[in-house]
């Protein structure tokens, strides 16, 4: 193979390597050190909340929220089934028990369909919503591919019947409103709690690595407490929580303070290649670039494209592979975590646009350091394998 585009990868331009090696010098390379502190104070300004605590994945940030609300044994958490099944799997930590909420044409959660299921599914009585005997303790929201949800709506929703929201913008670091009651907010900042990634191929990143905010101080503070093992007294190991080894490391923290000074210009490129895929997909009549909300500056972190599957009739393995050979890596939507192994006998709700995009969209190239060059070359493979694999051709 000749020339090779991926989908997504990091980008190292600033000070990366420097703090790096100044967090190896000083020997603080575990989960004490100055750059935790600086790489949460970056981010509580950068997100204008009161406080954040840095933790060991988004993973970790949405167990650790879920904790923190309260949910248990016994309750229900209303969830998504379109999107990495990360954002999932911490309510079964918690031994509840999750339910799926269709998404709508913004592939986040359809808050029209969350209000209809607490409407005519639950049972809302003395302040608690309960749904088959189990009480609706939450609600992630996921804000996939960097867009974002219905926050209004969906607050509104939460409001109404005690539920906790857990946003998961793991996807959106940078998203904000641009209109509305949220009207300058950013994703992760709006509900009850915020849980962020930087895994390898989120915009800006630690290796791995997370963060989560509350809309409470206090909240934050007691997540940080269990991500530290929950110590009450650390000269004599004293605890009076179950506690988690979920804290960030400096050396991650270190590559994090600096991926922050590039967050501004990230967010532009991610913007600006957008733009250049919108113009080369425009009028192109077997696949079409899927856009954003369009009250939200979104961080454009991945780029959908939604094929008609009316005249590519090929798999969606098909046309991955045909692009692999042309050296584009692109794909597939997340596989619908209702339908896998762990979650097949768990409660749905009226899913419908999940089953379809999922069938329908694949993930094509959206690195930071990708040029105009590499975008037209990827455009051009990615509309001559559909052709090619297009009825009639």
């Amino acid at each position: 193979m000749g020339r090779f585009i991926p989908l997504s990868v990091p980008n190292f331009e600033g000070n990366e390597k420097k703090y790096v090696t100044e967090a190896i010098e000083t020997t603080w390379v575990s989960t004490g050190g100055g750059y935790i502190k600086r790489l949460e104070k970056k981010l509580s300004d950068f997100l204008n909340t009161a406080d954040t605590a840095a933790c060991q994945s988004g993973t970790a940030a949405l167990h650790l929220s879920l904790i923190d609300a309260g949910v248990g044994p016994g309750d229900a958490v209303l969830v998504p089934p379109l999107t990495f099944i990360a954002a999932v799997n911490p309510v079964k930590y918690q031994f509840a028990a999750p339910v799926f909420i269709d998404c709508d044409d913004s592939l986040c959660m359809d808050p029209e369909k969350l209000r209809c299921f607490c409407e005519r599914e639950c049972i809302y009585k003395e302040g608690r919503l309960t749904y088959r005997g189990r009480q609706v303790k939450a609600v992630i929201v996921v804000h996939v591919f960097g867009n974002m949800a219905d926050m209004e709506k969906i607050m509104d929703i939460a409001g109404k019947y005690g539920l906790k929201v857990i946003e998961d913008a793991t996807e959106a670091l940078g998203t904000r409103y641009l209109a509305g009651t949220y009207k300058g907010k950013y994703a992760g900042a709006i509900g009850d709690y915020g849980a962020f990634s930087f895994n390898g191929n989120k915009i800006i990143t630690t290796g791995g690595g997370g963060a989560v905010t509350a809309k409470e101080k206090k909240d934050v503070g007691h997540i940080r407490y269990l991500s530290t093992q929950a110590k009450d007294d650390e000269q004599y190991y004293i605890h009076h929580e179950v506690g988690y080894n979920y804290r960030m490391t400096n050396l991650q923290a270190a590559l994090g303070v600096a991926q922050m000074e590039e967050l501004p210009e990230f967010i532009r490129r991610k913007q600006k290649n957008y733009d250049c895929y919108r113009e080369l997909f425009d009028g192109f009549e077997l696949a079409r670039l899927m856009g954003f909300r369009e009250t939200i500056d979104s961080n454009k972190w991945f780029y959908s494209l939604l094929i008609d599957r009316d005249r590519v009739k090929a798999s969606m393995r098909e046309i991955i592979m045909a692009l692999q050979d042309e050296g584009v890596q692109t794909r597939a939507i997340w596989g619908l975590i209702h339908e896998q192994r762990p979650y097949e006998n768990e409660e749905t709700y009226r899913l419908e646009k999940a089953p379809y995009y999922f069938s329908r969209i694949v993930n094509i190239p959206c690195s930071t350091n990708l040029t105009e060059d590499d975008i037209a070359y990827a455009g051009a493979c990615i509309k001559r394998v559909l052709e090619g694999l297009a009825d009639g051709t």
